[in-house]
């Protein structure tokens, strides 16, 4: 792709976190390309190329399964001579459409350290805003002014904690003293979009540090309010216990290749808020289940409003707490049946956690455990062990007739 654009005429250069992780001995995540070409030059080089974007227009490059974003370069340009340019009230960047030279596209990006050019040209690093410097000292900073650039689109907060936690960077101390105080930005930011920001966030691989981050900053808050309440009253370490175990439990997960849900994580995340909203089990006419789905609602009805939650994740996310009270179960055919539960597996790991975070006794856990390992004959067997044997009801005689 980039021998094509340049053989065409044009300039270009793989930029930001693929040329980053390059320069750390890491395997980047993926490539991104900046280029002097238009969008739609881009696409009469390439036909299995579409064009994306409203804010600012895009080139999706299709190789097999492989998607490469190929970006103009854009320029720093005074949104009140540019129509092209438009900036809210509070300085938040609402559309940024203007093309430029490679020097102001660097100076466009967010973090020196994602502003790294390869020169496909001369095989060259070019490097116009010290990211260098700042990759071999381990340090995040933001290019321009940290303030303006957190009102033009405050999700550079939550970038900011990704990275450093993902890096093993330090934040740059005016990033430090300014990040909590603007953290209350991320209010006016869409649910939707924030959503796919935690999924990078906590589905990154350092999901543990990355939380502690987000508290430490005061960015968890205006994420989760629900949850960072609970976690400010917490007595013995819990619900933090259960959260810490989850995101580490993910971490394994993500380090050892296997598949991670969403509806997990937020399940652990919203699962003391979730108990504190249903009601009372113990009221006539109300289950603990019942209790569960009626708190379960309320949750995501609130949750939504700051960090929306797809139904294809909040439904599992809901079956998954709707079984606990199951787990208790451990005679009769309705032990098995939960066994072939197609939500089985997530809602004994989550147990497994609140069994971690001291909430249920480590003999239930091992009861669970050890069953699934057993045939089913046995399965049916220990089910079925210690039940009350059911007294057979006396055969009723028919009345004899008076004339028998």
């Amino acid at each position: 792709m980039l021998n094509r654009l340049n053989q065409a005429g044009f300039r270009a250069c793989l930029v930001g976190g693929g040329v980053r992780d390059l320069l750390l001995g890491r395997e980047p995540k993926d490539f991104d390309v900046a280029t002097d070409a238009t969008p739609e030059q881009i696409r009469q080089q390439f036909r299995n190329c579409r064009l994306i974007g409203r804010r600012f227009r895009l080139a999706h490059v299709l190789f097999g399964r492989e998607v490469i974003e190929v970006a103009t370069f854009r320029a720093a340009s005074d949104p009140d001579e540019d129509d092209e340019t438009q900036v809210n009230d509070a300085g938040r960047l609402l559309r940024d459409n203007v093309y430029g030279s490679i020097e102001e596209d660097a100076w466009r990006r967010d973090f020196t350290v994602n502003a790294l050019y390869y020169d496909i040209s001369d095989f060259s690093i070019r490097d116009y805003v010290g990211g260098m410097e700042d990759l071999e000292a381990g340090r995040l900073r933001i290019i321009g002014d940290p303030e303006a650039r957190f009102r033009e689109d405050p999700v550079r907060m939550l970038r900011a904690v990704r990275f450093a936690a993902k890096l093993g960077f330090t934040l740059d101390p005016e990033l430090q003293a300014l990040i909590p105080r603007l953290a209350p930005l991320l209010h006016d930011i869409a649910p939707a979009r924030l959503y796919e920001e935690v999924l990078k966030l906590f589905h990154g691989g350092v999901a543990l540090n990355t939380f502690e981050m987000l508290r430490h900053y005061h960015l968890f808050e205006p994420l989760f309010p629900l949850t960072e309440a609970v976690l400010a009253e917490e007595e013995n370490h819990f619900p933090h216990t259960l959260i810490s175990h989850a995101l580490a439990n993910t971490d394994a997960r993500v380090a050892e290749g296997k598949p991670v849900t969403p509806a997990f994580m937020f399940a652990a995340l919203l699962w003391e808020p979730m108990r504190r909203e249903m009601p009372d089990p113990d009221q006539p006419d109300m289950s603990e289940i019942q209790a569960i789905q009626i708190g379960g609602a309320r949750v995501v009805t609130q949750q939504a409003r700051h960090v929306s939650i797809p139904k294809r994740f909040s439904l599992p996310m809901r079956e998954i707490w709707s079984l606990q009270p199951r787990f208790q179960r451990r005679q009769g055919r309705r032990a098995l049946q939960l066994l072939e539960h197609p939500r089985f597996r997530a809602a004994y790991d989550f147990l497994l956690l609140r069994c971690a975070a001291g909430e249920v006794e480590q003999e239930l856990c091992d009861w669970w455990t050890e069953i699934q390992t057993q045939a089913p004959e046995a399965r049916a067997e220990r089910v079925t062990a210690g039940r009350p044997r059911k007294r057979r009801r006396p055969r009723r005689r028919k009345p004899r007739s008076e004339h028998g």
